[in-house]
């Protein structure tokens, strides 16, 4: 019997046919400073440090996380006000191979300030429903946009929060390999990139990656409910 709850995603290939998948999460590993250009890793510590967050003793390092903070919603709790998104590539080892997804990284910022591993682990991890098979982008990997977008409650705008290639984040041969292999039923984020104006909360956020290549993309949207630390 699978010891998590299954998440129905669907598998997207190049043409437009798409296949239904049922996925029962089983591992969750996040990624940390793992982008490939030092000079970026540096300037993500250091956006963290400006809100408190001490720096990490290596890099890449590799964050457990509960399986069970996985979710599609639209809506997700979080405890407080303070906690953020961050766009990442996730990878996901289903029954059809490796596939690649969107994801956010979602933390809690305050939390932060003491454990970055503790406060990874009191957030849900929002992702989107559409998976492309990592082996029909990852030759050209490098081209594939990353991009995050955060909304303020009672508006309508979007204000881009986050852009960029994953040629600034290390490859997913390189993080699987440091990992020692990603089994069927688990999942990994991949790295982020830095924030346009600093890391904030925000009412709403938005993710997607763009494939330039194959004239595609894949997205997910929430809202984050804040919830209050004593009720």
């Amino acid at each position: 019997m699978p010891s998590s709850l299954p998440l129905d995603l669907i598998l997207a290939v190049p043409g437009g046919e798409t296949e239904s998948l049922r996925f029962f999460p089983e591992r969750l590993v996040i990624a940390g400073w793992a982008g490939r250009d030092q000079e970026a890793v540096r300037h993500h510590i250091e956006e963290l440090q400006a809100i408190g967050v001490p720096p990490p003793s290596a890099t890449p390092l590799f964050y457990a996380g509960s399986p069970a903070l996985l979710t599609t919603d639209e809506t997700v709790a979080m405890l407080g006000p303070q906690t953020s998104g961050e766009v990442e590539p996730v990878l996901v080892a289903t029954a059809r191979g490796l596939c690649v997804g969107v994801g956010s990284d979602h933390t809690d910022r305050y939390a932060e300030e003491w454990s970055v591993a503790h406060a990874k682990q009191l957030c849900a991890k929002p992702i989107g429903t559409t998976l492309w098979r990592l082996a029909d982008v990852i030759g050209h990997w490098d081209a594939l946009i990353l991009r995050s977008f955060v909304g303020e409650a009672g508006s309508d705008q979007w204000t881009p929060y986050q852009e960029g290639t994953m040629e600034a984040l290390r490859r997913p041969e390189d993080l699987l390999d440091r990992l020692g292999g990603l089994p069927e039923g688990g999942v990994m984020f991949g790295g982020t990139i830095p924030a346009i104006g600093g890391i904030r909360p925000a009412f709403r956020f938005r993710m997607e990656i763009e494939d330039p290549v194959l004239g595609r993309r894949i997205g997910h949207s929430y809202v984050i409910n804040d919830l209050p630390v004593v009720a």
